[in-house]
């Protein structure tokens, strides 16, 4: 979801009708006798009956580094938990926030989504809110206004005949595996993108490179890894990014193929309004196709799966779940997603979740299949949406480690463990899928590069 700028001493902004299907968005507008004028936008995504979950934003007229936000709800709240904050608190009505010291600048004239919470009770209205003591209401009441409820979105076309949609439909876990409509237990095969914003020209977004693939490689699943964190990728441009992974959605959903949407990050639960946001509108939009599989969280790194991972995932599930009931989510685990055993001792509550499993077999032997079978072992349902023969760093050094992979793929097929290897670019590195000169539509058979004739000897 998009938050809105506002003008200055706008009116309230909209509220949605239905809260399952739409935003709830305030803006307070600036106090005129204000010192520094601001406007703090907040949009409920979503809500279940019983409690919401709901984003911030602060509008700065003036350099802001470091900021207390503070309100009064207008509805009774109670439970509230917030991330990205530091020194929280609920008395009352009374909410108060401070930043995290990450996210605690935000410059003239720039609107930042800082942060999210979910709490139970009723939505509501905030009021008499403030950033670092300076009035950003204007002390008046505000009548929310009423914006149309979003129409359906289309009927699913049929998927094209023989394609894998076409043949497995809508999918599921049952126990610790990937099943089919008819409740039989499949394994997808497939490749992923590069870094979108890194790639070296679209063939993520062609539809022709896709059906391609589909019908001379026979993959059965893409994964569209839109990066994140650095330079150029998602956190600075947003709508732009979105698009193109929507544009990959839309091909997938012609080319009758999976696609798996990745919020490529290493530090995602530091942008988890940022990632609710995202996955709450592309789910709500669609969320509705039988071949979209979320996966919220790349690669965390070395941090805690109790403390950091798992109540990041359980906000942007809750997020998805609000608006898709059903479609698969794919949840990162820590140590670059090779935990997966830390993850089985303390599971997400859900239904259709899976867990990422990552290996590069010039690094990663027998004993990280161990941990692996440790999880399945406890029930997990594991699906390794990157791997490569190489080395962890992706190959930079050129080698391949084929004995080891085969051991791999051995194993992923033993057990029914879907796979996407990485990844579709050009380049030195040896995971690099394609050679140079190789076009945009497909048609690589003579522009094979590194583990590329290895990891297509092994698709379907």
């Amino acid at each position: 979801m998009q938050v809105r700028r506002r003008r200055r001493l706008a009116a309230v902004g909209a509220i949605a009708a239905a809260l399952g299907a739409s935003a709830l968005t305030i803006a307070t507008a600036q106090n005129a006798s204000a010192a520094t004028g601001c406007e703090v936008d907040y949009t409920v995504v979503s809500s279940w009956g019983s409690g919401f979950q709901a984003n911030i934003s602060i509008t700065a007229d003036e350099p802001i580094d470091g900021w207390t936000v503070e309100w009064d709800f207008t509805g009774a709240v109670s439970g509230i938990s917030a991330w990205n904050v530091t020194a929280q608190s609920l008395s009352g009505n009374h909410f108060t926030a401070s930043d995290a010291g990450w996210n605690g600048t935000i410059a003239s004239g720039q609107t930042r989504e800082v942060f999210g919470f979910t709490a139970s009770g009723s939505p509501g209205a905030i009021e008499h809110t403030e950033v670092n003591g300076v009035a950003c209401d204007g002390g008046g009441s505000q009548e929310p206004t009423t914006e149309p409820e979003p129409t359906d979105p289309d009927p699913t076309d049929p998927a094209p005949d023989g394609t894998p949609v076409e043949r497995h439909g809508r999918l599921s876990v049952c126990g610790n595996n990937m099943c089919n409509e008819d409740g039989q237990e499949i394994q997808l095969r497939g490749v992923s993108s590069m870094w979108l914003h890194w790639q070296t020209q679209p063939y993520a977004q062609n539809l022709a490179a896709l059906e391609w693939m589909r019908d001379e490689w026979g993959i059965e699943v893409f994964r569209v890894a839109m990066g994140v964190e650095p330079e150029g990728a998602y956190l600075d441009d947003p709508n732009g990014w979105k698009a193109e992974v929507e544009q990959v959605i839309r091909n997938a959903e012609e080319a009758g193929v999976y696609v798996i949407v990745d919020f490529h990050a290493h530090q995602a639960h530091q942008h988890r309004a940022a990632a609710v946001a995202f996955f709450t509108d592309l789910a709500d939009r669609y969320g509705h196709l039988p071949n979209v599989i979320w996966e919220p969280y790349n690669e965390p790194e070395q941090v805690d799966w109790a403390s950091t991972v798992k109540p990041y995932h359980e906000a942007v599930v809750a997020a998805i779940r609000a608006q898709d009931p059903d479609n698969i989510v794919v949840l990162g685990t820590p140590t670059w997603s090779q935990d997966v055993d830390v993850a089985a001792a303390n599971p997400v509550s859900g239904t259709n979740l899976m867990y990422t499993l990552h290996f590069y077999s010039c690094t990663h032997a027998q004993w990280n299949r161990d941990k692996a079978n440790t999880a399945l072992n406890a029930g997990l349902a594991l699906f390794v949406t990157e791997w490569g023969a190489s080395a962890a760093d992706g190959g930079l050094d050129g080698r391949v480690c084929l004995d080891e992979a085969q051991r791999w793929i051995d194993w992923m097929g033993a057990n029914k463990i879907s796979w996407t290897a990485w990844k579709l670019d050009v380049g030195n590195d040896s995971t690099n899928l394609l050679s140079a000169g190789a076009p945009v539509t497909g048609g690589w058979n003579n522009y094979l590069h590194g583990h590329a004739p290895f990891v297509i000897a092994n698709l379907p």
